[in-house]
C-alpha cells in the first residue's frame, strides 16, 4: 500500500494567512522527504478558513522543492473556470513538474463559491461535463479550435497566425493528458461509475464513514466493466483524517481537545454539510437528526488515531471492511503544534506504514 498526501487546508480564522501557506509548504515538502508517492492540494475562494484560492498558483509555488513525488490538484472546480484557461494551465503546469502532474478534477462542493462564480443555480455536473470534455478536446485538436458547447465555446478562427504561433494552444506534457483523479463524495456514488468508464482514477473522501466508502468500489468496478478494462485496486485511493503520536494521551488530546484541529475541521464540515442538504455523509442511520449529529460522533468514525500501532491496526481493519485499495490518503490538518503535526506524518511513514504493508503481504 501506498502513502499519499491530500489536503483540503482548513486553518483558523484569525491565523496568519502567511504562516497558513508556509506550513501548508511545509507539509508537501515533508512529505516529499518521508517517500510519499502524490500529494493533492484543494482550493476554494469564498472561504476564509481555506486559505488555497488556487491550487494551481500553489502546486507552482512549491515545484522546485519537490523532488519525486507527483503532484495533483485536489481539485479544479470546473464551473468555477473557462475550459481554455484550465487547459493552458494544466498544461503549463505538466511541463513545470516535467510530467509530474495528477489532474484531479470536480464539480466544487462550495455553495459560496458557485454563488460568486454566478453557478448556484446551474446543474454544476453537466459544466463539470462539459468543461473537460472541452479541455480534452483543445488537447486533441490543432488549430484553428472550433468548439461549441452549452456554456463555453472556444475559437482562435477569427484571429489566428498559426505561421507566427498565434492561436495554438499548448499541450501537456503527458500524452494524451496528465493522469485524471475524480474526488468521491457521495455514496454509492454515480459519478465514480462514470469516471471509471472513462478511464479516471478515484480518490473517496476523507470524510466519509467507512460504510460509505466501501460503496465505491462495487461502483468502479462497474465502470471498468463497461470500458471493457480490468477494475485495478491500485488505482483506488482512500483518503482518511490520521493523527499518530508517541503515546495514548498526546494522540487523544490532539484530535479530541477543545483546541484539537481535527475538531475544528469536521466542525466546519459538519456546519456546511447540514446547511447545505448533505449531512448523510456524516450516518450511518440516515434517518438520524441532524441535532442528533455532532462533532463527537463524526471524530469518533472518521480519524484514525493513537499510537503507531494502534493506527496499523486501524488502518488494516479499514481495509478489511472497505477491501483492497492501493494508495493510503494523509489528510492534512492545521499544524495546531507544528513539531506534533510533523511529527504525525513521519511516525506514519517510517513505523506504521511498515507494520501495515508487512501485514498484507503475509495475508
Amino acid at each position: 500500500m501506498d502513502l499519499a498526501f491530500f489536503t483540503m487546508p482548513i486553518h483558523p480564522l484569525e491565523k496568519d494567512w502567511r504562516l497558513c501557506l508556509q506550513e501548508d509548504r511545509e507539509a508537501f515538502v515533508l512529505a516529499d522527504e518521508l517517500g510519499f508517492t502524490e500529494a493533492y492540494i484543494g482550493e476554494h475562494v469564498t472561504d476564509k478558513a481555506e486559505r488555497v484560492t488556487s491550487c494551481v498558483t500553489f502546486l507552482s509555488w512549491v515545484a522546485n522543492d519537490i523532488k519525486q513525488m507527483r503532484l495533483g490538484t485536489g481539485t479544479i472546480n470546473m464551473p468555477n473556470t473557462h475550459p481554455a484557461a484550465v487547459a493552458g494551465q494544466i498544461a503549463m503546469l505538466d511541463h513545470m513538474l516535467d510530467g509530474r502532474l495528477m489532474f484531479g478534477i470536480s464539480p466544487g462542493g462550495l455553495a459560496t463559491d458557485a454563488e460568486v462564480f454566478g453557478n448556484l443555480d446551474e446543474d454544476r455536473n453537466l459544466m463539470f461535463q462539459e468543461c473537460i470534455n472541452t479541455v480534452l478536446k483543445i488537447w486533441e485538436s490543432e488549430p484553428p479550435y472550433n468548439i461549441e458547447g452549452k456554456y463555453w465555446s472556444v475559437s482562435t478562427e477569427r484571429s489566428e497566425m498559426v505561421e507566427i504561433g498565434q492561436g495554438i494552444m499548448p499541450k501537456p506534457l503527458q500524452q494524451p493528458h496528465p493522469p485524471i483523479v475524480v474526488t468521491v463524495v457521495a455514496p454509492f456514488s454515480k459519478g465514480i461509475t462514470e469516471a471509471a468508464a472513462r478511464g479516471w482514477e478515484p480518490i473517496s473522501a476523507n470524510f466519509l464513514l467507512p460504510q460509505w466508502v466501501a460503496s465505491h468500489w462495487p461502483k468502479y468496478v462497474e465502470g471498468c466493466e463497461r470500458a471493457g478494462r480490468p477494475a485495478d485496486a491500485a488505482n483506488w485511493r482512500v483518503a482518511r483524517s490520521i493523527f499518530v503520536a508517541d503515546d495514548m494521551k498526546t494522540a487523544k488530546e490532539y484530535v479530541w481537545g477543545p483546541n484539537s484541529p481535527y475538531r475544528f475541521y469536521f466542525s466546519q464540515l459538519v456546519t456546511k454539510m447540514k446547511k447545505h442538504g448533505r449531512s448523510n455523509l456524516f450516518k450511518e442511520d440516515q434517518d438520524m437528526s441532524d441535532d442528533d449529529l455532532t462533532v463527537d460522533y463524526v471524530l469518533e468514525r472518521c480519524v484514525l488515531w493513537g499510537t503507531p500501532d494502534k493506527v496499523a491496526d486501524d488502518v488494516l481493519a479499514l481495509r478489511e471492511h472497505v477491501g483492497d485499495f492501493g494508495t493510503l490518503m494523509y489528510a492534512g490538518k492545521d499544524w495546531l503544534d507544528p513539531e506534533l503535526g510533523k511529527k504525525s506524518m513521519r511516525l506514519l511513514a517510517e513505523k506504521t506504514m511498515p507494520i501495515v504493508n508487512a501485514a498484507i503481504a503475509k495475508s
